[in-house]
This record gives structure tokens, C-alpha cells and sequence, in this order.
């Protein structure tokens, strides 16, 4: 017996039981339109994390540390010991930054993926209006600098507030959920105190929403040396440098040649966000591996049903086992009729899926401020690679739960069966 005639036996066996074949094909349908959703909303969901830091983060960071000791330019002696001359000495709670910047500028401009580069000094106050106050994170950049370093022109929501800044030695940026907590508008006053408790009046001269909750409740920007003013460093002395690259995939090699060149300790956006990325990666992979056990109780819908129809066909069994039909060709008619099961299945769930993926990314909700990002819909990315896992996984399913019944129809003893005795 060939495979078409296997096959003609069992679409008989099915079409027999049309609303049987049917609901249990559903539950195959279900699952996938299911998966299909799953995979394209994590997938959504993990780029939107993914854009979003790419938009609002500096590409490449050059941080205080140094990963090439400074050797003193003060020794004395060529053999043996050397002497340095110190002239004062070192104090433990002076803050470490990057020492005459510029020239560590000088030395990464070479880099051809730069395309803008930022210094910048971070300070941790107390932002202070009235009776209302909260902690924040001032960040002391140079404004036309920092424009394009991580978004920030683009983010503004008052489109002139960063000219302004640049003209406004006391000015301050904040971020539009920090103003809502401060209660503050355009030229209001507030106070930023440092954390050796001195205080420092601020002029609001705008607002930015980046679109990340904790930067836009928590960040600030003002001059680069209003901030070093407020940490107590040198006008040549900045926390970091900000790099902002032409190919944000190869950030992680720039970030390399960036180290070796100016000898402090760089990271790519991917290193210092990896806590975030890997946390919505993994809640995407919980998510596919929880949705993907509606598949298994498919499964063993497809198993019930394939265990019911072999007890209903066991004289058919005992006839052809009786005309010479092998095991194995008994077998593989059952297997097909699982198979079948689960193309039909598929192929109504698929484009369920893709409608359900439609619906869902045309919906449109007022914007939270709940979760990590605020947005105003749930990003969906379907792509083709999905419906087709979905569709091979399917019938995989469907296939695997019919080969324990199919198996258990070749154990059928013929004349057991003809004789009127059902039993193996």
C-alpha cells in the first residue's frame, strides 16, 4: 500500500467525523493563533526597550575609570628605584572624574564611527520648589553638544528650550514627569541642593519626554559648569564623555578602539543597559514557553480523539491486518490523520493570529506612566519566521500526540477482534 492509498484511508477516516475533526483542529487553531500573538507582541516589545535606549542613551560611554595606570610625569631616576615628587595628597572622597578631557577628546576624534561626542558631569541633589522636593540626577552638558548624543532635540517639548539653556547660565531642562512632581512651569525657580548641602537656584527653561519613565522623573540638564561648579571639580575635569556613533550595531568595537585610545574604561549602550535588555528578553522567553503549553493541551486533545476513532476502528483494523497489511502501514495511516489534524489546524490559526496581531496593534489607549516606558499602544512586530515556527511546531504537535495511539492499533490481535472479542 502506497501513501496515497494511505492517505485516502485516512481523510475517510476523518471526513466521517466532520465536527470531531473540526474541534479538535480548533484547539490546534487556537494555540497557534496564540503563539503567533505571543511571539510578535515580546518581539514588539523587546525592540521598543531596544529603540527606545538606543534613542535616549549615548551610544558609546567613556566613564572616570582608568584601565591604563597614569604614570607620573615628575620622576626621578632611570634605573633601579624611581621617586615621584608628590605635592599634596590624595583625597579619598574627591570625586573621580576624567582629568583635562579635552585632550582625551583630541585622542578618540581619529575614531571614524564618531559622530558626536559629549562631556558631561552627573550630580545627585535634592530638587527642591516650595514645600515640594524629590531626588534627581543633574546632568552638566555643553547643549549644542549634547543634542544629538542621545535624543535629546528630539525630545524636547519645548523646541527652543535647549538655545535657551545654553544662554541661561542658571538654567535647567527637566524632565516633563520631574515637573509634575515639582509642580513647575516655564521660569519657575528651584532649588538644587548638592549632597554637601549647598544650595543652588535654577531658572526652568523647558522639558523633555524621553519616553522612559525613570530618565524623564529622575534627570535633569544644566551647563557644563554650573555642574562642576556643583560637584567641586576643575573646569577641565567632567564624570564622562558621551559618544554618539554612525553604526549603533558595531557600538560594542567603537566602544573597544575608544578604550584603548584614550585609556579610561568605555561601554557600549548594550553593556551598560544589559540588565534592562535581559530582563525583557527573559519575561519574552517565560511568556513563549507558558503560551506555547496551549499547544500541549492541543496535544492531548489530538490524542483523545485519535485513541477514540482506532476504538471505533478496530474491525477495520482486523480486516486489513487480516488482507496483509503491515503494522507499520496501520501506523502511518493514523500518524496522517494526525498530521491532517494539525494542517488544518494551522492553517486556521495562523491567519487568526495575523488578524489578532492587526487588531491589537491598532488600538490605541491613553499613555501610562506605570510601567518602564510610556507609550500609548503595544508595539507588534510580525514577521513571517514566526507563522512558520507556529505552523511547523503545529503539526509537529499534532503528529507526535497520534503516535502512541497509532501504535496502539498495531497491537490489535485480528481474530481476537473478528471473533467479537475487542482486546490486544
Amino acid at each position: 500500500m502506497n501513501y496515497r492509498d494511505q492517505a485516502r484511508i485516512a481523510f475517510v477516516h476523518l471526513k466521517e467525523r466532520k465536527r470531531q475533526t473540526l474541534l479538535t483542529a480548533l484547539g490546534v487553531a487556537v494555540g497557534s493563533a496564540m503563539l503567533v500573538t505571543t511571539i510578535a507582541v515580546s518581539r514588539g516589545s523587546s525592540s521598543n526597550v531596544i529603540t527606545k535606549v538606543i534613542d535616549t542613551a549615548p551610544h558609546v560611554v567613556i566613564g572616570a575609570e582608568r584601565v591604563l595606570p597614569l604614570v607620573p610625569d615628575n620622576i626621578i631616576g632611570q634605573q633601579g628605584s624611581m621617586i615621584s615628587m608628590v605635592t599634596r595628597t590624595i583625597n579619598q572622597n574627591e570625586a573621580e572624574v576624567i582629568k583635562n578631557y579635552a585632550e582625551v577628546v583630541e585622542r578618540i576624534r581619529p575614531v571614524e564611527e564618531l559622530r558626536s561626542i559629549s562631556p558631561f558631569v552627573l550630580s545627585k541633589v535634592i530638587a527642591r520648589n516650595k514645600t515640594r522636593f524629590t531626588p534627581c540626577i543633574v546632568r552638566g552638558v555643553v547643549p549644542h553638544l549634547e543634542a544629538e548624543i542621545a535624543g535629546l532635540k528630539k525630545n524636547l517639548l519645548d523646541p527652543d528650550a535647549l538655545n535657551e539653556l545654553a544662554s541661561t547660565p542658571n538654567g535647567v531642562l527637566v524632565g516633563d514627569l520631574l515637573a509634575k512632581k515639582l509642580n513647575v512651569h516655564y521660569r519657575d525657580r528651584v532649588v538644587l541642593v548638592t549632597k554637601n548641602s549647598e544650595e543652588f537656584p535654577v531658572t526652568v527653561v523647558g522639558r523633555f519626554s524621553s519616553g522612559f519613565n525613570a530618565k524623564d522623573e529622575r534627570e535633569a540638564y544644566v551647563n557644563l559648569s554650573l555642574a562642576q561648579r556643583m560637584e567641586g571639580v576643575a573646569s577641565n575635569s567632567v564624570s564622562g564623555i558621551g559618544l554618539r556613533t554612525a553604526h549603533v550595531e558595531r557600538a560594542h568595537e567603537t566602544s573597544d578602539r575608544v578604550e584603548a585610545l584614550s585609556g579610561y574604561k568605555s561601554e557600549s549602550w548594550d553593556e551598560t543597559n544589559r540588565n534592562v535588555i535581559e530582563f525583557y528578553n527573559r519575561n519574552a522567553l517565560i511568556t513563549l514557553v507558558l503560551v506555547g503549553f496551549v499547544f500541549v493541551v492541543a496535544g492531548l486533545g489530538v490524542s483523545s480523539v485519535m485513541t477514540t476513532v482506532i476504538l471505533q476502528k478496530v474491525k477495520d483494523i482486523a480486516i486489513m491486518r487480516s488482507m496483509g497489511m503491515a503494522g507499520r502501514d496501520v501506523t502511518r495511516i493514523f500518524m496522517l490523520e494526525g498530521f491532517m489534524i494539525g494542517v488544518l489546524g494551522v492553517l486556521i490559526g495562523s491567519p487568526i493570529g495575523h488578524l489578532i496581531c492587526q487588531l491589537v496593534a491598532s488600538i490605541r489607549f491613553e499613555a501610562t506612566t506605570a510601567g518602564v516606558l510610556k507609550s500609548d499602544r503595544i508595539n507588534i512586530i510580525e514577521m513571517a519566521d514566526a507563522h512558520l515556527i507556529v505552523i511547523v511546531f503545529g503539526i509537529l504537535i499534532a503528529v507526535i500526540s497520534s503516535w502512541s495511539p497509532a501504535r496502539k492499533a498495531t497491537r490489535y490481535v485480528p481474530v481476537t477482534i473478528l471473533r467479537g472479542e475487542v482486546g490486544a
